[in-house]
């Protein structure tokens, strides 16, 4: 049996060699050194060659590098191919202060008070009053949020594709439901996998049923949002402001419009960021239930695409 490691255009000799040190009996080695395709039973993968998938004849497991799956093209692999990725308790902590942090700040207006230090102005306003937030994706990322966001005195609402049972926050469903709950929203969030139904799913008409006082929070995926539907927005005064930690291309160009605008707060992908601890000991427990025959956890369900 072999491990293989593929992870982008990156060097991961480091990786592989802490994994390796944890399993000395499996053979592990990264894409660009594999000898033989036929030996691989385990990938590692986050954003591999598209061409790798049809290489592997004994393929059996496929794990996520990261909390999501959308790196890795599921119709490529084989039915019987099973995937996991990776569950990072700490992640829920540090999504859940980064919406909190960033709502926060656009209620306060804490951005347009930056740019008056720039231009030396001394012009006090008052706190906003919105206090309702509302969250597409109520997974693991979206009940940590929701619940920060109670504790702190938000009016909480959430989208969501199935039937959640939670208190405190009242949930939506389906089409009907989104568009019941957008017109009542201050602060909408975004937490969706990206998926075949969620990509673009920020678009000229979702955004054309918020308010326009309304702001935008994305720490999913950038994919999720129309570049130029969110633009005509904010341009037209149709959408107050918008916080961006995810894009389609990253890192995001220098000529991008996103970096200038005065109504866009940029982060770099960082909202929560897996403890590479945690996601080696996850890999080596998934190895082992493989070798082992023992069921998989944090599996994903294909049909669903998280």
């Amino acid at each position: 049996m072999s491990v293989l490691v593929a992870i982008g255009d990156r060097d991961n000799s480091k990786l592989v060699s802490q994994l390796q040190a944890r399993l000395p009996n499996i053979h592990i080695e990264q894409y660009s050194q594999c000898e033989d395709f036929s030996k691989v039973e385990f990938v590692l993968a986050w954003y591999a060659p598209k061409e790798l998938w049809a290489q592997l004849p004994n393929l059996k497991v496929v794990s996520s590098f990261g909390a999501g799956v959308d790196s890795i093209d599921l119709d490529l692999l084989p039915e019987h191919v099973e995937v996991v990725r990776i569950v990072d308790s700490q992640l829920e902590v540090d999504m859940a202060e980064y919406v909190l942090t960033h709502v926060l700040a656009q209620k306060l207006q804490l951005k347009e008070y930056y740019q008056k230090q720039a231009a030396t102005q001394w012009k006090p306003n008052r706190v906003l009053s919105h206090n309702k937030v509302a969250i597409l994706g109520f997974g693991q990322l979206g009940r940590a949020c929701a619940q920060r966001l109670v504790d702190n005195g938000f009016s909480v609402s959430a989208w969501a594709q199935s039937h959640k049972d939670v208190n405190n926050v009242t949930m939506y469903y389906g089409e009907h439901g989104l568009n019941e709950m957008l017109p009542n929203t201050d602060y909408l969030v975004c937490l969706l996998p990206l998926t075949e139904n969620t990509a673009g799913i920020i678009n000229k008409d979702l955004l054309a049923k918020l308010p326009a006082h309304a702001v935008l929070v994305n720490a999913a995926r950038g994919q999720h949002v129309i570049e130029a539907d969110l633009l005509q927005a904010l341009n037209s005064d149709s959408l107050r402001a918008a916080t961006l930690d995810a894009f389609d291309q990253e890192p995001l160009p220098s000529e991008h419009p996103y970096w200038l605008h005065p109504k866009i707060t940029i982060t770099p992908h960082c909202a929560a960021l897996s403890d590479v601890n945690c996601v080696i000991e996850q890999i080596e427990v998934s190895i082992q239930c493989l070798t082992n025959g023992t069921p998989l956890k944090n599996r994903v369900d294909r049909t669903k695409g998280y």
